[in-house]
């Protein structure tokens, strides 16, 4: 019964063992030129990821904007919806108290 399960495994893991890894098979780019030295190319590098940094902020904050104008909406339905029923709910049962009141059998 467990022979069943070693042929695939075996069969897995050869074929794991031949494929190469993607990390390992991926060539660096060595021929980009140096125009810039290192000292501007770190400062641009940080005023790229501050900028980047301030956008995504402003993603977030815009997400969490929604989020919180949606979840303020739908409460606020849900909370009319359920005062009407209610409402209706208990006019009814008034109504209804009174008819039985009236007229016993």
């Amino acid at each position: 019964m467990k022979t069943r399960f070693y042929v695939p495994a075996m069969f897995l893991g050869a074929a794991l063992m031949c494929v190469p890894a993607p990390g390992f098979s991926q060539q660096t780019d060595t021929t980009q030129p140096q125009t810039q030295d290192n000292g501007s190319q770190a400062k641009q590098d940080m005023k790229s990821a501050g900028h980047e940094t301030k956008n995504a902020a402003k993603d977030a904050g815009n997400g969490v904007k929604h989020g919180t104008k949606k979840a303020y909406h739908s409460t606020k339905n849900g909370t009319k919806k359920a005062w009407h029923k209610t409402k209706s709910t208990t006019k009814g049962a008034a109504e209804g108290a009174k008819e039985g009141a009236q007229q016993p059998q």
